[in-house]
């Protein structure tokens, strides 16, 4: 009998994965079948590999420990912010910087810098500024805004990671694993579930598998603070 998740899972796409001539061998365990041309993915594996996700990132939750939400491709930036935001944690959805992780003296310069630009209009130096330097450290301001808003606040490493496409986002995973921060991924058909450490079999390109996956972490990480 499928229950109502897997039955979420199928409307939401999760189970469609890459085209079979993209696959990863290691994702065999994860296949169900295939469908003109196109993996399709055991939602029951989804299911299981979901349910240790969450009960991971409950545990943690209930510890007040930090979570970091990362997704850069399009279809996950909205979706990743909103579930950074809905559970007070942190996010990075626009571009991953090589040493985000691995180099925070340097990240934690370009937020006081961040911080420096918002106030600028408060600054002994203001009044002397000329139209084209406030224009170029405006413009300065927005990509830092883009690039570290979800983690100014962070205040050193995260305790897990939670990452949309193990493919896409490598280098927030390689940068993690140096650090021994356990990475929770939505893995595709064409990536290797072996190299996170919770790999959450299912569609990471479709807006709405991506939602639903996101969601169901949302709940699980807001119950276990409401009863901590």
């Amino acid at each position: 009998m499928i229950n109502e998740l897997v039955t979420k899972m199928v409307e939401a796409g999760v189970h469609f994965g890459h085209q079979t001539r993209k696959w990863h061998p290691k994702m065999k365990k994860y296949i169900l079948t295939q469908k003109n041309g196109i993996h399709i993915i055991n939602l029951e594996e989804t299911e299981k590999c979901l349910d240790k996700a969450t009960a991971y990132l409950a545990d943690l939750s209930a510890k007040n420990k930090k979570i970091l939400f990362v997704g850069c491709k399009r279809q996950a930036q909205e979706a990743v912010k909103e579930a950074a935001e809905a559970t007070e944690q942190f996010y990075v959805n626009y571009r991953w910087l090589g040493g985000m992780l691995t180099n925070m003296t340097t990240i934690k310069k370009s937020i006081t810098r961040l911080d420096w630009l918002e106030n600028l209009d408060k600054q002994p130096e203001f009044k002397s500024m000329s139209k084209k330097e406030l224009a170029s450290l405006s413009r300065e301001r927005e990509k830092l805004k883009r690039n570290l808003q979800g983690i100014r606040n962070m205040g050193g490493s995260p305790d897990v990671m939670v990452a949309i496409g193990a493919d896409h986002e490598d280098i927030a995973i390689r940068e993690a694993h140096i650090l021994n921060i356990p990475v929770i991924v939505l893995t595709d058909t064409n990536a290797d579930p072996e190299s996170v450490d919770f790999p959450i079999p299912g569609n990471d390109d479709a807006v709405r598998s991506i939602r639903l996956i996101l969601s169901e972490m949302v709940v699980a990480i807001n119950k276990a603070k409401a009863k901590a």
